[in-house]
């Protein structure tokens, strides 16, 4: 049961959560010199259960539109959802009350949050928690509707970075919105790249994401640009003070973003070889987030 609610929480790709949510309490510390560990641990788990309930909720309404049963060129583990349900070894019922018990966690620490620092968080939690779930659920379902991408470099990059920075420091600073920009990127890329062998099951069920509205050849163009544009981000955000000089040690991360790109650019039809660029974006983007991280802290 472990093996399942782990495969079924898409627990290894937390990380694209996990990652801004360091990074802010990252930030926090080099701006004041300090953190409060129990406020940080509050917030990521809020972060990581609103995650859960994301990709949990994903499984569950890609199931009722018939996008995972359709999907059948998907590249394991990276797209096509758990696929428990499609296996018979998970009901919808389960997975959706599976969700809905990650969302309520993640509503239980924005409520803790909440009590200590004050009103201010509420909105950006809610932005959080709502946008999660509407990225695949009805009405909104935004992943479908090409809002997809950019719900995901907020959800996923700028929001959880500005948050963790605004729980430890009640305060919103523009340079903090800059120096999540580069992981915005490189998160929004790893949904990019997931896209390419989905490209068939999505355009069958009307999931209209920006692969899908420009087909994997010309949308290899906005692949590169998340893949590379992170990189000039960063050093704006030196340049700015936003983040050290140290930072731009993670420059080092473009290397493996030219390699997904090269793979991509040149097996864009071909879903089977393209699991390797999928691991190298998550590299590009969890391996930024660290060096990011450390170089804050020390």
């Amino acid at each position: 049961m472990v093996r399942l609610l782990i495969r079924e929480l898409r627990a290894p790709f937390l990380t694209a959560s996990l990652v801004p949510g360091s990074l802010g309490i990252a930030l926090a510390y080099w701006h004041t010199g300090t953190v409060d560990i129990t406020l940080a641990w509050v917030t990521l788990l809020g972060i990581l259960a609103v995650h859960a309930g994301a990709n949990t909720a994903n499984d569950y309404f890609d199931h009722r539109s018939g996008n995972d049963a359709a999907n059948t060129r998907f590249v394991h583990p990276f797209t096509g959802g758990s696929r428990l349900i499609q296996e018979g070894q998970l009901a919808p019922a389960e997975v959706f009350a599976l969700s809905m018990a990650c969302f309520l966690a993640g509503i239980a620490c924005t409520s803790y949050l909440v009590w200590r620092i004050g009103w201010g968080l509420l909105l950006p939690a809610a932005v959080g928690i709502l946008g999660g779930y509407a990225y695949t659920a009805p009405p909104l379902k935004l992943g479908y509707r090409g809002w997809g991408e950019p719900t995901i470099a907020l959800l996923f990059g700028i929001l959880p970075v500005t948050g963790a920075y605004y729980v430890q420091t009640r305060i919103l600073d523009t340079s903090v919105i800059l120096a999540s920009l580069p992981l915005s990127l490189l998160v929004t890329a790893i949904l990019f790249v997931n896209q390419f062998p989905d490209y068939v099951a999505d355009k069958a069920v009307g999931k209209r994401n920006w692969v899908v509205r420009l087909g994997p050849r010309t949308a290899r163009i906005p692949y590169a640009v998340l893949m590379l544009g992170w990189a000039p981000l960063l050093a704006w955000g030196v340049i700015r003070n936003a983040i050290p000089a140290s930072s731009l040690t993670a420059l080092v991360s473009l290397a493996p973003s030219a390699l997904a790109l090269g793979i991509v650019w040149r097996y864009y039809e071909k879903e089977s070889r393209l699991a390797p660029a999928s691991v190298l974006t998550i590299i590009s983007h969890s391996l930024t987030g660290l060096i990011l991280t450390l170089c804050l802290f020390l």
